[in-house]
């Protein structure tokens, strides 16, 4: 059990004692090419995090180590009201793959003040892991902030179909990942995802039509289309009472 007081040296010294040299191997099959990792599995760092608690100083030391590991658990153990943009900056600098992309984005960055601004100057940029981060914060908005408007994000479906024309991998399937969690917010949204989807199918790119594909598949399917008629139904209900 680590305690509040615990360094950097001690916690990753933990981390290297949790780590498996095996799965530093498997990490490559799901496109992962990081040259410090331990192999620590993601229930142990997450079991790990809630041993440790909220500890922005720590949170910062573990990302400057420049370890895999420790970058992700950099990201669950941050204060999201600590966090300015200059420090999401600075970390979107050092983003050298996908899954640490994702659990800052997931763990922390959504939870900042700075979540919409960012994800709309990260989507405009060329870098690809750092135009990843911006529409999977835009995936991670559409399912966390519960009180954001539609309008927030029907304003966001013109850069999808900007973006959709982006024929590298990481990019890509964050593109079609926003499309998707935006169209499963509710039947409006659904409605005007789904219609941009259209949009981007008529692209001349095989990675718009792929996401196009894919979005669509998933957003006109009856379980989707069920779920959100229901989540409706139950809004106007509530709404009666």
């Amino acid at each position: 059990m680590l305690s509040r007081s615990q360094n950097l040296r001690d916690v990753l010294a933990r981390l290297r004692s949790l780590g498996n040299p095996t799965n530093v191997a498997g990490m490559a099959r799901f496109g992962v090419h990081v040259k410090k990792a331990y192999g620590v599995s993601a229930p142990a760092l997450h079991k790990l995090a809630r041993e440790i608690g909220c500890d922005q100083k720590l949170s910062l030391q573990l990302w400057t180590s420049g370890i895999h590991d420790a970058r992700h658990l950099a990201a669950m153990i941050g204060d999201p009201a600590r966090v300015t943009p200059a420090q999401m900056e600075r970390w979107a600098r050092d983003f050298a793959s996908w899954d640490v992309v994702d659990g800052c984005c997931c763990h922390l960055f959504v939870y900042t003040p700075h979540a919409w601004k960012m994800a709309l100057a990260w989507s405009r940029r060329e870098e690809e892991f750092v135009k990843r981060a911006g529409f999977s914060l835009m995936a991670y908005l559409a399912v966390h902030d519960k009180q954001a408007a539609n309008e927030k994000f029907l304003k966001l479906l013109p850069i999808i179909q900007r973006a959709a024309r982006d024929e590298r991998h990481f990019v890509k399937k964050a593109v079609n990942w926003a499309l998707r969690q935006i169209g499963k917010r509710n039947l409006p949204l659904n409605k005007s995802a789904i219609a941009t989807g259209r949009k981007i199918r008529a692209l001349d790119s095989p990675a718009a039509r792929w996401i196009a594909a894919d979005a669509l598949r998933e957003l006109t399917s009856e379980m989707v289309q069920k779920r959100l008629a229901t989540k409706a139904r139950k809004r106007r209900s509530n709404f009666k009472k």
